[in-house]
Parts: C-alpha cells; structure tokens; sequence
C-alpha cells in the first residue's frame, strides 16, 4: 500500500493582482480598507513586489516528494495545500481521501504548534480526508537534526559580527488569549529556542516577539522591535544576530518584518544587524522533514 503525505503552508499572493483577493481571506471575508490595502502592497513592493514564499514552499514540496522516493521508492504520494490560496487543504486533503491509500500523514511547514496554527491545518485536513485514517504530526522542533541546522545558522550569522552580538530568537506572535485558553505554543518557543542556543554554545541569548496582528486584542510580547532597543539603551549589545526560529523559509514577515523593520531600528541605534540563513530547500533541512514522516508512516 501507499501512503500519502499532505505538507501544509500558509500561502501568499504569487502576483500582485492576488494581494488584494489574498488580504480579503486573511481578514475571513472583509475587505482591507484601501490604506489598508496599499500598505499591504507596498510592503510586497519593498520586498521585490511578492513574497518568495509560493516559489520557496514548491520547492521544499518538490525536494520532500524526491527525498522521500529516494529512500523509499512508490511508498510516499506528495501533495500541497495550502491555508488562504489554492490548492486549499481541503482541496488536497479530499483528493487524497480519494486515492486508495492507506494513510495521509499532515505535516505543516512550521515547526511548533499552536491552536490558531498548525494545530488548526491539521484539523482542516483530518475534516476533509475522508474515511482514510489521517496520521497528524505534532511539533517538530526538538529534532535533532533541525536543532543542529539552526544552531550552525547562528554560529555563521555570529561569525559575521563584530563586537558584542545578542542572539534574539523570533516566532510570530498570537493574541495572549489564545495563551490564557491553554496554548502551549510560547513554552514551545521557549524549550526550541533553549535547545539551540545550548547547541550554539550560547551563554546568553533573548527570545522576542514578531508581526503581531493589528487587532484591539493584546499580542504576545517582547515586540523584537523594542528588544533591540533595550539592548541599546543598556548598551548591552553593539550587534544583534536574529534568528527566526518559527519560520522555515523566506516571505514577508522574515524579509520585510526583519531585514527592513528591524535592520532599521538597529541602524538607528547605530546597532550591527545579521540574520540568520532561512532554511528554505536546504538538502539537510528536507532530510529532517523527510526523517519526520518516515517515522510517522511507521508509527501509523
């Protein structure tokens, strides 16, 4: 028999005619106000006019099916779906239910879990696949492999520093009632961040907060914004080294919230700025995903 695999993302608009239709989704419905819009859109404009998220998730997707057939040729079936922009979950999840397999393993592009995140992927897809058992995979942070991959990220970034550098680990923020209602996605954040710094030989490190929603609900902080500026104002640091450890490839919140945002802030500081290298489809990262589902499909 055969078993499926359904990688999960976020999604992004892959032309500038889809920001708009894409911010209506994210918004459930309601369209963006047209300064809400045309701040969106100069956002992607600074960034190059889209995010590379669409051509980055394709090629981790394409990097899983072929890392997967080299290890196990005929097992694995490879599909996408995505949160907000076709092919939608469900789309993929039910074309799967259909294919005469013996499995689905869901795994989402996102390495903690969280009620209004992976968590809410997984619940999509197991709604739609069917009567065909559907195998979730839970946070994959702690693995090893990623662990390793992660801390010589920081090691590099750190090489290219001069002067005293703080390491800052960013995830996006949720709205703190998702953590009053039991989410265990901060101490999630915690524990990842923890096991990389010890593997980068860290003796001090900060995690913060970044891209929080504009909503009237208070978001989970430190703003990595206003971390950077304590660091300044104690003069405890003359570089920051950030390493965004909830995400896995290059989009907007990494290339416009971090490289523009931050970078700006900590020039103004007269603050050294580095980022860590995103993951994208690096051969060692697709060998943890591909780690990851072989001992799913094993234990399903």
């Amino acid at each position: 028999m055969t078993t499926g695999v359904l990688l999960m993302a976020h999604g992004t608009p892959s032309t500038t005619a889809e920001i708009a239709p894409f911010y209506t989704r994210i918004r459930r419905g309601r369209p963006p106000s047209p300064e809400q819009l045309a701040e969106l859109e100069s956002r992607y404009a600074a960034i190059g006019g889209v995010s590379p998220l669409t051509v980055r998730t394709a090629a981790q997707v394409d990097a899983v099916r072929a890392a997967l057939e080299e290890r196990s040729p005929g097992r694995f079936v490879v599909s996408f779906g995505a949160k907000h922009t076709e092919p939608l979950i469900e789309e993929s999840a039910a074309l799967l239910g259909r294919a005469d397999l013996e499995r689905v393993i869901g795994l989402v592009l996102t390495p903690h879990g969280s009620t209004m995140g992976s968590q809410e992927y997984l619940e999509r897809a197991a709604a739609a696949i069917g009567p065909t058992p559907f195998v979730a995979v839970g946070p994959w942070y702690a693995e090893a492999s990623l662990v390793a991959l992660l801390a010589a990220r920081v090691q590099e970034a750190l090489a290219d520093t001069t002067g005293r550098a703080t390491v800052i680990f960013t995830a996006h923020s949720l709205p703190e009632r998702v953590v009053e209602e039991g989410d265990t996605y901060p101490d999630q954040l915690a524990e990842s961040a923890r096991l990389v710094a010890e593997a980068a030989g860290l003796d001090d490190y900060v995690v913060a907060w970044q891209s929080a929603g504009r909503t009237p609900d208070p978001w989970l902080g430190p703003d990595v914004r206003d971390v950077v500026r304590a660091l300044a104002a104690d003069d405890l640091a003359d570089a920051v080294v950030i390493c965004p450890i909830g995400f896995v490839s290059d989009h907007l919140e990494v290339l416009y919230d971090l490289d523009i945002e931050v970078a700006d802030v900590a020039a103004s500081l007269g603050l050294g700025y580095r980022r860590t290298t995103s993951l994208n489809d690096n051969p060692a990262f697709i060998a943890t995903l591909a780690d990851v589902i072989i001992a799913a499909d094993g234990a399903g």
